[in-house]
């Protein structure tokens, strides 16, 4: 018995040896069943998915844990995104993150709101100090909600290194059971250089694929020369879910060598908008289907690549038979694997792709304006990932600046000189993106004088438009009159259709209440036992403000005893 309590002790080393990761450190932030409707690193829009997305039975309340013993560094409370959030940095360096709560257990849930009262807003963004709030390990600290961003109820789980750096934290021992092999659900090859081609084109061309008894699949044979290239359309099912998420790593072979590894464990905030270089962006903008590209272009700094030969790129010759190979794994290390063979055969090909005349070539790397009528457009230095030809185009107060089919790595800043409108009427200008479908967007709009700019990440169609009107206020639980005195909670609906909420402020007699604002159902929620009202006869006062600066004032009387 001595000895094989030896032969394990020696056995748990040896396994710790094989991972930088501690695996005993961190519980499950949840007591149930980790069941993920999104994993670590799958692919968002404009962003790779920064922690695990855990089922909470579409259910609030759930009772939410420390992963371990730390303090509170940082509490942010945002209308959007992470909603209510939570970060707890342990004595190891790491972070976790806790995300879309409901609410605080009640010693954090008092520091808030005290900070919010003082600073008399709901959005807040906080940064205890060390021996503020102690978290002790299996501490309460929250409860699961649907804050924020959140598309259903669910807790947003991450861990960060000290870099502040996302990682996948099933490499903390995090489990999830997961027996099913990714899905791979198309393939795409991709001639590059000039003179190359898959099957006498130079386009990207979709390969039909045939699946084996085994689970993999074998290409169509492809005819190819020159510098070409590939990329999938695939995702990860877990057990016991449904949800299309991401896969952990991707790797290909070109005649049995490596050719690109591809290791979704751990990325920067800083290059996650480098996600749309990783993607098909035109693709995606058109067919909404994201397909990954094996192959590193340029301008792409991102560092999931953990080993790569020629970027990931063929060079197939003339007259010859080879064989690419792809491996998707999720982290549970099942495996769909798809073969390609490639024939090398040069082709004679031209490329028939005209640039009109009336296009506007921009340097990548350098500055671009453009200019006309009322309108100026300023491109920084490095916005382009490519230099490119751009349609741009001025009527009236429209813009076209191109099509939303190319990626934006910085801001683009457009401006409109309204000097020609009446000055009552400027006030009440935006700046609108025009949809597909002619529907109008409000953009953050500024003002200076006689000009009005917005800075944007995408190209598409931009014009002026005019709100005049302020937000509706609605009650929703009470009347002008009415004892709340069995109420805990005051509710109240405000929603602006044309630029949207910007803020708003509440009192009752004259002091601040907090409103907390859920932007899914406009609803502004005040709760009593904040002790703020205190008085039997009580005078509501609510001023909300849209985009434009457009404000509603809401009145009423109510009692408690």
């Amino acid at each position: 018995m001595k000895v094989f309590k030896i032969l394990c002790f020696l056995w748990s080393v040896y396994l710790s040896a094989q991972t930088p990761y501690p695996q005993d450190y961190f519980r499950s932030p949840l007591d149930i069943q980790l069941v993920l409707s999104g994993t670590f690193a799958e692919l968002r829009s404009n962003h790779f998915h920064s922690g695990l997305d855990i089922k909470t039975n579409g259910k609030q309340g759930l009772k939410v844990y420390a992963a371990a013993q730390g303090h509170v560094s940082r509490i942010k409370i945002s209308r959007f995104g992470y909603g209510k959030a939570l970060y707890i940095t342990h004595p190891n360096g790491y972070t976790t993150v806790y995300a879309h709560l409901q609410k605080f257990y009640p010693e954090i849930e008092n520091y808030i709101k005290k900070q919010q009262y003082l600073k008399e807003q709901f959005e807040i963004e906080l940064f205890p100090k060390l021996n503020a709030l102690k978290i002790d390990s299996d501490a309460l600290i929250a409860y699961s909600g649907n804050t924020g961003g959140s598309s259903g109820p669910h807790l947003h789980f991450e861990i960060r290194d000290k870099q502040e750096r996302p990682m996948n934290p099933m490499l903390f021992g995090l489990d999830i059971k997961d027996t099913t092999a990714p899905v791979l659900y198309e393939l795409y090859a991709y001639p590059i250089s000039e003179n190359s081609h898959v099957d006498g084109i130079q386009k990207k061309k979709k390969i039909r694929l045939r699946k084996q008894p085994d689970g993999s699949f074998i290409a169509e044979s492809i005819k190819s020369f020159g510098e070409i290239g590939f990329g999938i359309v695939a995702n990860d099912r877990q057990d016991y879910a449904p949800n299309k998420n991401g896969v952990s790593k991707i790797e290909t072979y070109f005649n049995g060598q490596k050719s690109i590894t591809i290791d979704f464990k751990r990325f920067s905030f800083s290059e996650t908008k480098h996600i749309n270089r990783f993607i098909d962006y035109a693709h995606y903008r058109s067919k909404k289907r994201k397909i990954q590209k094996l192959f590193i272009e340029k301008n792409n700094p991102l560092s999931l690549f953990t080993f790569e030969k020629q970027k990931g790129k063929l060079n197939i010759k003339d007259s010859t038979n080879s064989s690419y190979t792809i491996k998707i794994k999720d982290f549970k290390n099942n495996v769909t694997s798809v073969r390609v063979p490639i024939v090398g055969e040069f082709q004679d090909v031209k490329k028939t792709d005209l640039i009109p005349l009336n296009y506007t070539f921009v340097n990548a790397s350098e500055q671009a304006n453009f200019e006309e009528s009322s309108i100026r457009v300023e491109i920084p230095a490095h916005t382009l990932y490519d230099d490119t030809y751009l349609d741009i185009k001025v009527k009236n107060d429209t813009l076209k600046l191109h099509r939303p089919n190319i990626p934006l790595k910085k801001s683009v800043t457009i401006t409109f000189d309204v000097s020609h409108f009446k000055t009552n009427d400027i006030e009440h200008l935006y700046i609108a993106r025009v949809s597909a479908y002619g529907k109008l967007y409000y953009t953050s709009t500024k003002r200076k004088g006689s000009s009005l700019s917005t800075r944007t990440k995408y190209f598409g169609t931009y014009t002026l438009a005019s709100d005049k009107d302020g937000p509706i206020i609605t009650p929703k639980n009470f009347k002008n009159g009415s004892w709340l005195s069995n109420y805990r909670y005051l509710k109240i609906k405000i929603s602006d259709q044309i630029t949207g909420v910007k803020n708003f402020r509440a009192t009752v007699n004259d002091k601040w209440i907090l409103m907390e604002y859920d932007s899914k159902t406009n609803t502004l929620t005040h709760d009593f036992n904040d002790g703020v009202v205190t008085d039997t006869k009580n005078n509501l006062k609510l001023i909300v403000t849209d985009n434009v600066g457009n404000s509603s004032k809401f009145e009423s009387v109510f009692y408690r005893k």
